[in-house]
């Protein structure tokens, strides 16, 4: 009988549940397009977060329903959404203002690449055949307290994403505060990648062997020797 490998590690959805458990409960957010859209499915009940939108919407609902779309109504990545009760709707610029003004608590966004120093690389690989997509994304590292980036450990091809180094153009220096894989949760502070969860089935060797940069567990509650 052929046997079915199983696959260790969290699903995308599992991450997506990590992120939004720590989101503080009355915070502002934005949410980069792509995977950090899902963490808006997973806020626990009884936590207010209020989602900002940088096309111009503070108090942004669900994805719409099917028949449901308003044409006039929709994210940074194009999906139809509702609103919630009392939103606020305003112009582009007066969006990016609250972005720059560091009025929106925390950032979710996807990643090409993690230094061990909080630098972002998530708009470009550098390739002359990629289009790039730097969107709000510059703006939001710039202005918003605390980033937080939702990404696959690896690229398909198995290539680290968290590195000591980006060789990515960047987004932004020293900005990243956690990042959210399928295989572990790390905090960066002091431009050393701590380790504060790692997924069922996943030992710190193997983590280790997938990052590009020296880890670090000494945050773990049973204080593993770094």
């Amino acid at each position: 009988m052929e046997m079915t490998a199983k696959k260790v590690g969290w699903s995308v959805n599992e991450m997506a549940q990590h992120v939004a458990r720590d989101i503080p409960d009355g915070a502002y957010v934005n949410l980069g397009i792509g995977m950090p859209e899902l963490v808006a499915g997973f806020i626990p009940e009884g936590r207010e977060v209020i989602y900002h939108t940088e096309n111009g919407l503070l108090g942004m609902g669900e994805v719409a329903t099917p028949g449901t779309e308003d044409p006039e109504l929709v994210n940074a990545g194009k999906k139809y959404i509702t609103a919630i009760p009392g939103a606020a709707f305003f112009h582009h610029a007066d969006s990016f203002a609250m972005i720059r003004g560091g009025h929106i608590d925390v950032c979710v966004l996807g990643a090409y690449q993690v230094s061990e120093a909080g630098d972002l690389a998530n708009w470009s690989t550098g390739n002359k055949d990629d289009i790039p997509a730097v969107g709000g994304a510059m703006d939001l590292v710039a202005g918003v307290q605390t980033i937080y980036v939702i990404t696959r450990h690896c690229t398909k091809s198995g290539a680290p994403k968290i590195v000591k180094e980006c060789t990515y153009p960047l987004t932004g220096k020293n900005v990243v505060s956690r990042i959210y894989t399928d295989l572990a949760i790390i905090e960066i502070r002091e431009k050393k990648l701590h380790v504060l969860e790692m997924a069922p089935g996943v030992s710190f060797g193997a983590l280790q062997a997938q990052t590009a940069a020296t880890l670090h567990l000494k945050d773990l509650a049973n204080d593993k020797k770094e």
